[in-house]
């Protein structure tokens, strides 16, 4: 357990701890491996989970109160370094960097829960590549997701959305900032949805604090690896937010099949009414293709 935790919280060599705690390279990285393999076997459906009827209600109060009524959550890519890159991959690992990286996709909410992962395209993609490959919207186009209904100047919606910056493409489910705004009300709008979008890359700022193995290049050379230590750190991420924040959320609260009201309306500028009319149509058949 030191070994594993050590190896994680500060990150560096197998072979460092063999001073401090007088272990070897290969028990270290035994040690890490059934520390992570059991950590998701345990805990993976409760910190990993898509949100429920209740954590969508919750991130749609506290997202309404910011001014983004049907928000639940921010959406953008990170690139770890992976110095254990093998050289006859190195080709399709390097992107805008020298280094070959791997790329993870995440959503999250103003509290800096992860509420999606998805790990492991190559460095050369861009956000817009791994979107296509990505997980994301299959509940969405299989309806699956928790109807909660909100209220955008007397129109009733029924999807929720995440915020991106401008690469991402203009789905229903995607809301960009406005790129050049003019008037006072595009330039509020702006403003406010750069400062909102801003969860989820300070969630990665926060991982790499902690966990000290994401802030330098990663060593070992199993891909298998480098996921089951992502999927670690994240949960681990997870319940300390759970256990320090005290946020007001059952993890094991059953999905409710009742009809959930309406959140209050409250005023939002005509062009934020707009964003939600991008025809949803459009990329499901996109999707459908790709698929």
């Amino acid at each position: 357990m030191t070994a594993a935790l050590r190896i994680l919280a500060y990150g560096g060599p197998m072979d460092s701890l063999d001073e401090y705690i007088k272990i070897s390279e290969s028990t270290a990285k035994v040690a890490l491996n059934k520390f992570c393999e059991n950590i998701l076997a345990l805990y993976k459906d409760q910190y990993l989970r898509t949100p429920t009827m209740n954590d969508t209600m919750h991130l749609m109060e506290e997202n309404a109160a910011r001014g983004f009524l049907g928000m639940i959550g921010s959406l953008d890519c990170m690139h770890w370094e992976w110095r254990g890159c093998p050289s006859a991959w190195k080709g399709q690992f390097l992107g805008h960097t020298r280094s070959a990286t791997i790329i993870l996709e995440a959503v999250a909410s103003y509290d800096l829960w992860i509420w999606h992962v998805f790990f492991g395209m190559v460095g050369s993609h861009n956000d817009i590549t791994v979107l296509r490959h990505s997980h994301i919207f299959n509940d969405f186009i299989r309806g699956r997701t928790p109807n909660v209904p909100f209220i955008v100047n007397g129109s009733v919606y029924h999807m929720s959305y995440y915020l991106t910056n401008g690469i991402y493409p203009r789905y229903t489910a995607l809301m960009q900032s406005i790129p050049h705004p003019h008037t006072p009300v595009e330039q509020v709008f702006a403003r406010t949805h750069e400062s909102v979008r801003k969860d989820v890359e300070r969630a990665f700022d926060v991982l790499q604090a902690k966990w000290g193995i994401t802030k330098g290049p990663v060593r070992y050379y199993k891909t298998s690896e480098l996921k089951k230590i992502m999927l670690t750190y994240i949960i681990l991420h997870n319940m300390i937010i759970d256990d320090e924040r005290h946020i007001d959320i059952d993890p094991w609260m059953p999905l409710s099949d009742e009809v959930v009201s309406a959140i209050d309306t409250i005023t939002t500028p005509r062009f934020l009414h707009n964003t939600f009319t991008h025809v949803w149509n459009i990329y499901v058949m996109t999707r459908s293709m790709q698929e």
